[in-house]
Formats: C-alpha cells, sequence, structure tokens
C-alpha cells in the first residue's frame, strides 16, 4: 500500500503587515502598509529590501517621511508655478532665412528655444521640457508649451520673422 505524505491537517495561511520601502508593482507604492502572506513577505520582500515589518516605529517613521516629502513637494510646486508664470509672459523673437511662401530655409528647434528661454530669463532651461511636436519650418506666430513640472506647464510665444535679402 503506498504511503501518502499528504497531511490530513488545514494549513493555516499566516499573514503579515509590511511597510513597503519602494513602489512594488501589484502590490502599492512606497509608504503604504500592505497585508501580504508571511512566505511572500519573509522570502521575497524582505530580503531584498522592498518592505520592512510593520511595527509602530516604522510606521510612526514613515509617516514623518511621507510628511516632510509633501512639504518638499509642495515647495517645488510652489517654486515651479512662480517660474511657469515668469515663462508666460515671454514672447521670443527669431529672424531666419526664409524661401518662397514663408517657409524657412532651417528650422528652430526646442533647443533653440530652450537657448532664447535661457537667455531672457537667466534660468536653467531644459530643451526636453519644451513640448514641440516637431520643429517650426514657417514663418509665423506659435504658441509653445513648457512643462516646468508635472502638472504645471506655461505657455511661450514664439514669433518668427523672414530676414529680408
Amino acid at each position: 500500500m503506498p504511503v501518502s505524505f499528504v497531511s490530513k491537517e488545514p494549513i493555516v495561511a499566516t499573514k503579515m503587515k509590511v511597510l513597503l520601502t519602494q513602489d512594488v508593482d501589484m502590490l502599492g507604492a512606497a509608504g503604504e502598509i500592505k497585508e501580504v502572506s508571511g512566505g511572500y513577505g519573509r522570502n521575497y520582500l524582505l530580503p531584498k529590501g522592498m518592505a520592512i515589518v510593520a511595527t509602530r516605529g516604522a510606521i510612526k517613521q514613515a509617516e514623518e517621511r511621507l510628511q516632510a516629502q509633501r512639504k518638499r513637494e509642495a515647495a517645488l510646486r510652489a517654486d515651479a508655478e512662480v517660474l511657469a508664470q515668469r515663462i508666460a509672459g515671454v514672447t521670443l523673437s527669431f529672424s531666419e532665412r526664409a524661401g518662397e511662401g514663408e517657409r524657412l530655409f532651417g528650422s528652430v528647434t526646442a533647443t533653440d528655444i530652450a537657448g532664447k528661454l535661457h537667455a531672457a530669463l537667466g534660468v536653467e532651461i531644459d530643451r526636453r521640457h519644451v513640448m514641440l511636436d516637431e520643429p517650426i519650418k514657417r514663418v509665423g506666430e506659435f504658441d509653445v508649451s513648457y512643462r516646468v513640472m508635472a502638472g504645471v506647464v506655461a505657455t511661450i510665444k514664439v514669433v518668427v520673422n523672414a530676414i529680408a535679402e
């Protein structure tokens, strides 16, 4: 008669509360308290440093860290909104050579706009934040958006003039 190794007693799944130290896909974001199975917590999350056991002290520290981070983000957002207001009042003028139909021989790129904006304001401007789908290749007035930070966008007026030859 074959021997069975299956126990007749039900297996009790143990749960544990963990405080996530970093974002974990399909589980949660850093700073959140989650209840996970004991094996997942002990064998995966804790050894990889993705979480710590949720003790009262750890929870209190996480809350304090979260409050400090929110204060920093609020200060950064306030600074970004002030910069966005400064940027919104700027009109940049470019003089480029143009051919028939007021089509430019070259183009005005995000790098050109960032350079002129830096010269006008004296503030560090990242060309990757200039939201220009394609370079400007015609004479005229254009509204170009600049993403100061997530959720804060300023509109710059760009005027492209043709050089008389």
